[in-house]
């Protein structure tokens, strides 16, 4: 199933006014398990550095995670950096109108773009699947980090990720070029580029991922069906949403034996 054209038209219509597209931005992140996590590392992080940081949203997307970063302090300097060009102009407008003079977005490619040691943390949410080049990628981290820079990973594991449920089944995110990383992988990758002290973690245990299809799947398979079924979201959110905040929390708070993402942290 193709997942980026659902969330390139939901950005089209949320983009008119810049309300909306904050109001976007907060459904996300209630929404979206990986939010919770990230945000709850991001907050870790902020706790122990001062001063003005740089940091690179490595595939900013929508640019969720830039406007949550520069919510959270004014001296931290953003760097977003999408291979999509229509996206990056986009953030580069949206935030200029919000006048969020500390955030600039680039048109690159990670398996280039390198700048060496520029970042005090490298946040990469849900990117790294869609990257065959992986441990190209993971070098160009370790050296555009500045020395104990930090970077952030959130993926999906190999205990379900993308919904794919043993090796020979295919991804339910049809971008995915796999379907998902071993905490042995990912951290014997991280260790070949340079990385120390890398701690990787489950999330989406059981109560993660019934959050994801109630508020993820389920809404993304009845849209693919039928633009028209986007009138009932509404109410199916309604009735859906506090049960999805439950999970989300308990999910965020209990330490978990497996699931189907991975939360990792590396420091250079």
């Amino acid at each position: 199933m193709e997942y980026d054209p659902i969330k390139r038209k939901l950005g089209i219509w949320f983009n008119r006014k810049p309300f909306l597209r904050k109001f976007f931005y907060k459904l996300l992140d209630i929404l979206l398990l990986r939010t919770w996590h990230i945000k709850k590392e991001i907050k870790r992080w902020g706790k122990l550095t001062t001063g003005a940081k740089t940091i690179l949203d490595a595939g900013s997307g929508f640019g969720q995670y830039s406007y949550y970063l520069s919510s959270s302090s004014e001296q931290w300097n953003i760097t977003g950096i999408d291979v999509k060009e229509e996206q990056t102009e986009d953030c580069n407008t949206f935030f200029s109108r919000i006048n969020r003079k500390g955030v600039h977005f680039e048109t690159g490619d990670l398996t280039v773009f390198r700048k060496e040691n520029s970042f005090d943390l490298i946040l990469s949410v849900d990117v790294m699947e869609h990257i065959s080049e992986d441990r190209l990628v993971f070098d160009h981290f370790y050296h555009s980090l500045k020395q104990d820079g930090v970077l952030l990973v959130s993926t999906p594991s190999d205990q379900g990720g993308s919904d794919a449920h043993d090796h020979e089944e295919g991804s339910f995110i049809g971008e995915h070029v796999r379907n998902g990383y071993s905490i042995e992988d990912i951290t014997e990758k991280l260790s070949g580029a340079g990385f120390k002290d890398i701690l990787v973690r489950y999330s989406y245990g059981k109560y993660g991922q019934l959050s994801w299809r109630l508020s993820m799947k389920y809404p993304i398979l009845m849209l693919n069906a039928s633009k028209v079924l986007i009138i009932f979201l509404p109410f199916y959110y309604l009735l859906v949403f506090p049960f999805c905040l439950l999970l989300n929390t308990l999910d965020v708070s209990i330490v978990q034996k497996s699931g189907t993402g991975l939360i990792v942290k590396a420091i250079k």
